[in-house]
């Protein structure tokens, strides 16, 4: 009886990447945004810089923070990256400490 499952658990993709929730959580993600658009109209605003006080001002510096971070954590990947035989390799030093 385990065998099924394993099998049927092993046929089915995970849910999450399924192209029918792929396209619900996108809808889902425009439809949120498009209520905090509509729901600035309500809210009165109190800015404190001329920038601030534009409609869409939030979702438009929300959208290139993030794009902010997602560029940086590929240019730090650039930087830090090492290669695969990185922790394969022996030191450099020919002398090994055999006395500990």
């Amino acid at each position: 009886m385990s065998d099924s499952r394993e099998t049927h658990a092993s046929n089915e993709s995970a849910w999450l990447s399924r192209p029918k929730t792929i396209r619900l959580l996108w809808w889902v993600f425009a439809a949120v945004l498009a209520a905090t658009l509509v729901a600035q109209l309500a809210v009165d605003m109190h800015p404190h810089f001329g920038a601030d006080g534009w409609f869409g001002f939030n979702a438009v510096y929300g959208f290139l923070s993030c794009v902010a971070m997602v560029l940086l954590a590929k240019v730090l990947g650039w930087v830090l990256k090492r290669p695969d035989t990185y922790y394969d390799t022996e030191p450099a030093t020919s002398e090994t400490r055999t006395d500990v």
